[in-house]
């Protein structure tokens, strides 16, 4: 059996402790910068510039770090925060961006809401 790149991608994270947020059986984005994101992790992945389960292990990284953090310090619970964070990590480790490249770009395009975290 064939699938795209995308629906594997996606279901390679169902049921995982990183699967996306979901609502009636479909990916849940409560902003554009979030559907976006995701788009540009799977866009990027798909092109070759790194695999899809090394940024997986970034995610599952991005969301434990958060996870360690002490109840009164941490920041309020967003997936997709942990989701770019783990795409920025796995975009500077690949190449495909520099880190003054990458972080042009974070300053640049990041969303209010995003800087506000």
């Amino acid at each position: 059996m064939f699938m795209r790149f995308e629906e594997y991608a996606a279901a390679s994270m169902l049921g995982e402790s990183d699967a996306p947020p979901h609502l009636d059986g479909k990916l849940f984005f409560t902003d554009r910068w979030e559907r976006d994101v995701f788009g540009l992790a799977l866009s990027l992945s798909k092109a070759g510039c790194f695999e899809w389960e090394e940024f997986r292990q970034c995610l599952i990284a991005s969301i434990a770090r958060w996870e360690a953090i002490e109840c009164a310090n941490q920041p309020r619970w967003d997936y997709y925060e942990r989701f770019l964070e783990a795409l920025v990590s796995v975009i500077e480790s690949s190449g495909t961006l520099s880190a003054d490249e990458l972080q042009r770009v974070l300053t640049a395009r990041r969303p209010a809401s995003a800087a506000a975290s």
